[in-house]
C-alpha cells in the first residue's frame, strides 16, 4: 500500500458533502480523500450513495453542500462534466459511452477530431488513436475497426484509452468488470495497478469484494448515504467488510436451517451428457432441498443446467420430475413439467429490457391468462402483481421498464416469472452475479423460503461461501464430470477447491 505521507497532499479532498433528492438524503456529510498512486475502493449496498458520489465528483450532479477540492483548488457546486475533465477527473463506467457504429479512432477522439481546412485529418486521427491504443496495450486493435465488433473486454479497454487521452490524474472505475470473464477481469485489474504505479489516483467501485482486496489500498464504506468507516483494506477481511456495509454479520445473510427434505427425488437426472460433453451426470434433488454445484471456470456447470432445462439438447440421458419423464432438448416441455431456469446473463438470456416489469413476469405464462387467443390484461396484472408483492420488489410502478431496476430487483423479476407458472424445480445459474450484498441477503432468504415450500433447487455459483451458506449439499464438477459430493455442513472451501482442481478429495 502507498500510505499518504505528511509532505504530500491528496489530489481530491471532499468534506461534508451533502446531496438530497426532494426529501431523500442521498449523501449525508460524506468526506473522502484520493491520493496519487493509490487505489481507494468505495463499498456499499445499492442505494448507499456510491453512484451519487461518483456523479458529484464527475460534475454530473450539483452538490447541495460541502467542500470539493482538486489539487487544492475549490470546485464550484455547479461543476460541469467538461470542467471536471479539465480538472483531471476521468471516469470509466459499467455502461460504456462508446458508439458501436463508429470506428475505434473516432470514438477515441470524439469531440476533438483533428481537422485541416474543416476536413477531418484521417492520418492524424489514426496516428493519435494508435498512440492511445498502444498506451493501454491494444497494439493488435486496428483503429479503423467498428467498435461494436470488438469483444466486451476490448471495448472496456478502448473506453479506458479514451479516458486516458485526457491525461486524468484521477480515474473513477464504476463496476468495470461486470461484463468481463475471469481472465478479462484479471487483465483489467493488472492495468489498474499499472495506473497506480504511474501516480494516478484511482477510485474503484465493485460488488466483487475479491477485486477490492486484489487492487485496493484503502476503502470507504457507505451506508444510507453516510460514511460508516474508512481505513486500510489490510484492516478488513471480506466478512468484516460485509458487516460494515450491511450492519450485520455474514452468518446472518444466509437463511436459517430448514427441516429435513423428503426421501423421493423431485428432480431425477440420469446419464445426462450435455452437448459437447464427454461425461454423463447423475443427479437427484429432493423436494425442499438446495443442491449447490461447484467447479472451476469451464467445468460445465452452466452447461449442465441448460441441458436439464432443454436450452441445449443433450447428447444423451434422461430427466424426470416427480417420476415423470421430461422430453430433453425442448424448454417448453421442461416448463410444462415444472422446471424453471434463471440464467447467468440476465440481460442477454433472461430479461426483455424493452418491456415493463409486469410484462417480463407474465411472458412465461401467457397461455394461462389468455382466452380464445386474447390476452386478459387484468388477469396478467393481478397474477404478476401478487407474486411481485410477495417478493418485496422495490419499484415505483410495475409498469416501468425492467431495465430501470437494480441487479437484485431484476433477479426478483426473473424469479417472479417462474413463480406465476407451476414450476416446482428451480435452476439458478450465478443468482447473485452483479448484485450488491444487501440484495444478496434478500435473494438468499427467498431461495430458502422456496425450499421450505417444497421446491427442489439447484444453485450454480462461483462464490464458494455462497454455496456453503445456502446449500444442503454440494456436488463438484470437473471438466464436465461429477467428481464428488459433500454435505454443506461438513464441506470447506479447501475441500471443494481440491475436488474441483484434482478430482480427488483431501488426503
Amino acid at each position: 500500500m502507498t500510505a499518504p505521507a505528511a509532505m504530500r497532499a491528496p489530489l481530491v479532498r471532499i468534506s461534508g458533502l451533502r446531496k438530497a433528492f426532494g426529501g431523500t438524503v442521498a449523501l449525508d456529510g460524506v468526506s473522502l480523500d484520493l491520493w496519487p498512486g493509490e487505489v481507494h475502493c468505495l463499498a456499499g449496498e445499492n442505494g448507499a450513495g456510491k453512484s451519487t458520489l461518483i456523479r458529484v465528483l464527475t460534475g454530473a450532479l450539483r452538490r447541495d453542500a460541502g467542500d470539493y477540492r482538486v489539487d487544492g483548488r475549490p470546485m464550484p457546486p455547479g461543476l460541469s462534466p467538461a470542467a471536471a475533465r479539465e480538472a483531471g477527473i476521468g471516469a470509466v463506467y459499467q455502461e460504456l459511452s462508446l458508439l458501436p457504429d463508429l470506428p475505434v479512432d473516432e470514438n477515441l477522439l470524439m469531440g476533438r477530431l483533428p481537422a485541416r481546412f474543416g476536413v477531418v485529418d484521417r492520418a492524424r486521427l489514426r496516428a493519435e488513436a494508435r498512440r492511445k491504443l498502444d498506451r493501454i496495450g491494444l497494439a493488435e486493435v486496428d483503429p479503423g475497426t467498428l467498435t461494436g465488433r470488438l469483444p466486451a473486454a476490448t471495448r472496456q479497454l478502448v473506453e479506458i484509452a479514451r479516458v486516458l487521452g485526457d491525461d486524468p490524474r484521477v480515474i473513477v472505475f464504476d463496476e468495470p468488470t461486470t461484463a468481463l470473464s475471469g481472465a478479462e477481469a484479471e487483465a483489467l485489474l493488472r492495468r489498474i495497478l499499472r495506473l497506480k504505479d504511474e501516480g494516478v489516483a484511482v477510485l474503484y467501485v465493485s460488488h466483487r469484494l475479491e477485486e477490492m482486496f486484489e487492487v485496493g489500498d484503502r476503502v470507504t464504506v457507505l451506508r444510507d448515504g453516510a460514511v460508516t468507516r474508512t481505513g486500510a483494506l489490510s484492516e478488513f477481511t471480506e466478512d468484516s467488510l460485509i458487516a460494515a456495509m450491511v450492519g450485520r454479520t455474514v452468518e446472518e445473510l444466509y437463511p436459517a436451517a430448514r427441516g429435513r427434505s423428503g426421501d423421493t427425488p423431485l428432480l431425477r437426472v440420469r446419464g445426462l451428457r450435455p452437448r459437447g460433453g464427454a461425461h454423463a451426470v447423475d443427479l437427484d434433488v429432493r423436494a425442499g432441498e438446495i443442491v449447490g454445484v461447484a467447479g472451476l471456470l469451464g467445468a460445465g456447470r452452466s452447461e449442465l443446467l441448460r441441458a436439464i432445462f432443454g436450452a441445449d439438447a443433450p447428447e444423451a440421458g434422461t430427466v424426470e420430475v416427480d417420476g415423470k419423464p421430461v422430453a430433453t432438448g425442448r424448454p417448453r416441455d421442461a416448463v410444462r413439467a415444472g422446471i424453471g431456469l434463471l440464467s447467468e446473463d440476465r440481460g442477454e438470456l433472461g430479461l426483455l429490457p424493452g418491456l415493463t416489469i409486469r410484462e417480463n413476469v407474465s411472458i412465461a405464462s401467457l397461455s394461462g391468462i389468455a382466452s380464445r387467443g386474447l390476452l386478459s390484461r387484468r388477469a396478467e396484472a393481478d397474477r404478476a402483481d401478487e407474486v411481485l408483492d410477495g417478493l418485496r420488489l422495490r419499484a415505483g410502478s410495475y409498469d416501468q421498464p425492467v431495465s430501470t431496476l437494480s441487479g437484485g430487483n431484476q433477479q426478483k423479476v426473473l424469479l417472479a416469472r417462474w413463480l406465476v407458472t407451476d414450476v416446482r424445480v428451480l435452476l439458478f445459474d450465478e443468482p447473485t452475479k452483479g448484485v450488491d450484498v444487501g440484495a444478496k441477503a434478500e435473494l438468499y432468504t427467498l431461495i430458502g423460503d422456496l425450499a421450505a415450500r417444497g421446491f427442489a433447487i439447484v444453485v450454480v455459483s462461483s462464490y464458494l461461501p455462497e454455496l456453503l451458506g445456502l446449500a444442503d449439499r454440494i456436488v463438484v464438477l470437473r471438466r464436465g464430470e461429477l467428481v464428488g459430493e459433500l454435505p454443506a455442513a461438513e464441506a470447506t472451501e479447501e475441500a471443494l477447491l481440491t475436488l474441483a482442481s484434482t478430482g480427488r478429495g483431501e488426503e
